[in-house]
């Protein structure tokens, strides 16, 4: 093959990956902007009912518009016919735009792939106003090279040449911010170097969502290896388990996860990077910058931890799903199965040799019924058979005749009694007063009452007293209880008591 057709090849097999067949359709508008819209920056699951809901009506919206929907969705060519979001999450499913996958709880859910992420990472890139070249960008390039030279140095002398070097201007530059000498970025720098970072954080997403794919697609290997595998499962337990521990490694992604891993496990490394990126916003240049743009900016680190945990999460739930099929292969019901299927391969052939094409065999799909016969289940018990016994009439003195002092006696508290009390009392305390009450008249329920009446009082209120009130309950057992008093005073005795309440609880007693 020529050069021209090599890279003939290589091309065409670029432009059929998903990211660039979602970018070159002629609805693409439509579905990055659907994704866009369901799936914000802080949104990556969403619910499988509510994902065909939000299709719909953005698809239905935009049809209305007049922009251009899939045309799978208007199969009849009505141009007003409401687009069926289930049948288009389930084309997009097929062209590896979405993964639908089961949440915690069991319902279904959809999310992007790494393809839809990467396509919305490059309109985002195109559609932000940047320059291709940058100081921030070079600098960025120059410091990278930089630093990984010095780590690829096999010579320790030129090594510690580069570390004094680096101290040298270390130095230099702490004696000049020590003299107050302080060089301010301008806001045109500090856009660009804010914009440089950005286009990096918005890769990250499609990054981690890889790394994920690849994990599946390696566990989906395995298991389906396994299913085909024929050797000893003492063989096939040690090789699978061995190649689930070295997974990460035998992948470019999951290699590239892992070193990634390391670094971002450091905590005083992530903290760090949340202050710079706090200093950073508090930068002039910031105001400019939208609510969203800031929000998308500190949630960096968020970005980081979410999408480890992501993936930690996908390589431990395929893990158990491997542990489950090894655990629950049962070699002996296979084997019992390939047995039967044999001997049913050698029969067929058996009679395809013997017999003629317009013979018949009764084959029974299904064993026969086994004719048992039915034993008894009830045996004879007298009880049941026996007549029940007859109603007895209800004796009509079983119950004491009761009057009304009874019922008074077991009733609420006495307002009235009381009231008369407090206002009538020699002493000049309420406790008093209450004592002074015969004993069918300082039951328990009595101090509810009192507290009632006693309400506002400022000394009853803030218990400033404490005293005994000696009660007698209805069989005549005397009973102590401590409760707040207050004093009688001329005032307390003339004034009048809003008895609308009394009133009505008298009345309902």
């Amino acid at each position: 093959m020529t050069d021209v057709d090599l890279e003939f090849a290589r091309v065409r097999a670029v432009l059929e990956r998903p990211t660039l067949r979602l970018m070159s359709r002629p609805t693409s508008a439509t579905v990055l902007a659907v994704f866009r819209t369901v799936f914000d920056r802080d949104v990556q699951y969403v619910p499988a009912d509510r994902m065909h809901l939000q299709v719909e009506e953005h698809v239905a919206r935009l049809q209305a518009t007049g922009a251009r929907v899939p045309a799978s969705e208007n199969p009849e060519g009505d141009p007003d016919a409401r687009p069926n979001g289930r049948t288009l999450c389930r084309e997009w499913v097929a062209a590896q735009w979405l993964v639908r996958s089961n949440s915690p709880d069991g319902d279904e859910q959809y999310s992007l792939t790494s393809h839809a992420l990467e396509a919305l990472s490059l309109v985002d890139a195109l559609s932000a106003d940047r320059a291709l070249i940058s100081e921030s960008r070079l600098a960025m390039i120059v410091d990278a090279v930089h630093r990984w030279a010095a780590r690829a140095e096999p010579d320790p002398d030129v090594q510690i040449r580069r570390i004094d070097a680096q101290i040298a201007e270390l130095q230099a530059e702490r004696d000049r911010l020590a003299q107050g000498e302080v060089d301010t970025v301008d806001d045109a720098r500090m856009r660009d170097g804010y914009t440089n970072i950005s286009d990096l954080i918005r890769q990250l997403p499609s990054d981690f969502k890889r790394v994920e794919e690849a994990v599946a697609a390696m566990h989906r290997s395995i298991v389906e290896d396994f299913r085909q595998e024929v050797r000893p499962i003492g063989e096939i337990l040690d090789d699978y388990l061995a190649r689930t521990d070295n997974l990460m490694e035998a992948t470019p992604e999951g290699r590239a996860f892992e070193g990634a891993f390391e670094l971002l496990r450091d905590d005083a490394l992530l903290l760090r990077l949340r202050d710079d990126i706090a200093t950073i916003l508090a930068h002039p240049f910031a105001e400019s910058l939208g609510a969203a743009e800031r929000r998308a900016f500190r949630n960096t680190v968020v970005i980081l931890r979410q999408g480890i945990e992501d993936v930690l999460a996908q390589r431990r739930q395929l893990t158990a799903t491997l542990r489950d099929q090894i655990v629950a292969h049962d070699v002996v019901r296979d084997r019992e199965l390939d047995a039967v299927l044999r001997s049913v391969n050698r029969g067929l052939a058996t009679w395809m040799e013997q017999g003629s094409p317009r013979d018949r065999l009764p084959l029974g799909l299904l064993p026969a019924t086994a004719e048992v016969g039915t034993l008894r289940e009830r045996f004879y018990d007298p009880d049941a058979e026996s007549v029940p016994p007859p109603i007895e009439e209800p004796d009509d003195d079983v119950f004491e005749e009761l009057d009304v002092e009874t019922l008074r006696r077991h009733g609420g508290p006495l307002l009235t009694e009381l009231r008369a009390a407090l206002r009538f009392a020699a002493g000049d305390s309420s406790v008093e007063a209450f004592h002074e009450l015969p004993p069918e008249q300082r039951r328990p329920v009595e101090l509810f009452g009192l507290a009632h009446l006693l309400t506002g009082h400022d000394d009853f209120e803030t218990a400033a007293h404490v005293a005994e009130h000696r009660t007698v309950r209805p069989d005549g057992t005397p009973v102590t209880f401590h409760m707040p008093t207050a004093t009688l005073t001329g005032e307390h005795r003339d004034r009048p008591h809003d008895t609308t309440n009394d009133e009505h609880a008298q009345e309902a007693r």
